[in-house]
């Protein structure tokens, strides 16, 4: 299946070269790693997780108060200031320097700082790492012109991920966004409430089905929406981050493609550690089928029950 899922033909235009970029999807589907990778050219600025409810304040002047906050028209106002400054790279020093609260923070103002420093700098083209604004692609793409990408991962493994790190999912970060239920989620509400706290495998079930039956609705409205799926550019990195690069009009120059080699080398580990969850660097290849060692055939076929229809939409060569 080709790696680009759907991609607007038509020729870009010289404004679409500055246009901004960003890169979401379900958490632990490899946002990160595609979004380094994408920042691998220099002529990007790579911003992550503005939308993280625990967000630097210098990044972005507004509270974030649920994970996987949903923007749209009717409650813009609260955060189209803060995002047209982010875009603009005003870091606001200030009021980082009131946040913080250890070295570590204060290392944190320094890497921010420098990043938009250079990124105003020398104009670069903002690239943006944030799953949690996947509920809002459809804003960020009408709103502020962002070139979306999103990276969808099997199911199977998205669980197995969360799983594996034991990393539960408190579904009134949803319940509590009335316009985010009234648009998309509402057929799922009695499902989310009556879900088990501790339920790992059917949290993250439940999340991914909701993740991408909304990403496939949103996708068919928009065009220019770019999917790709976390197992074909594992499988094929070198192809699968060109044909990308090509798509969102970046520079795949041989520096690009050394720093995507060694994030993906068989050298690297095949499973990373609990305390590295968010490196970049592993034997991708290795990890796509990782998550049949991880889940039992139960558990699998559990997954496979509550995130079929939709899987479908995406993996309809799927193997289980």
């Amino acid at each position: 299946m080709n790696l680009l899922y759907h991609v607007s033909m038509t020729t870009l235009q010289k404004n679409a070269l500055s246009q901004p970029l960003l890169v979401t999807g379900a958490h632990r589907s490899g946002t990160t790693w595609v979004g380094k990778m994408l920042g691998a050219d220099s002529q990007t600025a790579y911003i992550s997780e503005p939308l993280n409810v625990l967000h630097r304040p210098g990044v972005l002047r507004v509270k974030v108060n649920h994970w996987y906050q949903y923007i749209c028209d009717e409650n813009e106002n609260e955060y189209l200031p803060a995002f047209e400054e982010l875009l603009d790279y005003r870091y606001h020093t200030w009021d980082e320097f009131r946040s913080i609260r250890s070295p570590k923070d204060f290392l944190r103002m320094g890497r921010d700082f420098a990043i938009f420093y250079t990124g105003l700098m020398h104009g670069q083209r903002m690239l943006i790492k944030d799953p949690f604004a996947v509920f809002s692609t459809s804003w960020f793409a009408k709103k502020l012109n962002f070139k979306v990408v999103v990276t969808v991962r099997h199911p199977a493994a998205f669980v197995s991920s969360l799983k594996r790190l034991g990393w539960n999912f408190d579904f009134n970060n949803l319940l509590d966004q009335p316009l985010l239920m009234r648009d998309h989620l509402d057929s799922y509400r009695d499902r989310m409430q009556s879900i088990q706290a501790d339920d790992v495998i059917g949290q993250a079930s439940l999340l991914w089905t909701m993740i991408y039956h909304t990403v496939h609705t949103t996708r068919k409205l928009n065009p220019d929406l770019l999917t790709v799926r976390h197992e074909d550019l594992s499988r094929d990195p070198i192809n699968g981050f060109r044909d990308l690069y090509s798509a969102l009009g970046l520079d795949f120059t041989p520096q690009v493609e050394k720093r995507i080699l060694n994030s993906n080398s068989s050298e690297n580990p095949t499973e990373l550690s609990r305390k590295k969850v968010h490196s970049v660097k592993l034997d991708s290849r290795a990890n796509v089928e990782n998550w049949k060692k991880r889940l039992t055939n139960d558990e699998i076929h559990h997954i496979r029950k509550v995130t079929e229809e939709t899987a479908q939409l995406f993996y309809p060569d799927s193997g289980w």
